[in-house]
């Protein structure tokens, strides 16, 4: 059984974190900034990424290096 998260150099990866490329990859037709969800883990620092168009249609999955990603992070609006 692979775990469910995989702590990296700079950072802890999840399962189903939403992450953004920090390369272009035009071999995929990708570029530096795309946004894709972590669908498994595939090594030690490597995922398999899901990336979808606005409609939720996934158009790419690929395994990427955990120093190939930035996870996103999202906080709650406050509200005074």
């Amino acid at each position: 059984m692979l775990p469910t998260h995989w702590v990296t150099m700079s950072h802890q990866i999840k399962l189903l974190d939403v992450v953004a490329l920090v390369d272009d990859l035009p071999e995929q037709g990708l570029e530096r900034g795309e946004v894709g969800t972590v669908v498994e883990f595939l090594a030690p620092d490597v995922v398999e990424v899901e990336f979808s168009d606005n409609g939720g249609q996934p158009f790419v999955m690929l395994p990427l290096r955990a120093d190939q990603l930035l996870v996103l992070k999202y906080r709650p609006a406050i509200v005074s």
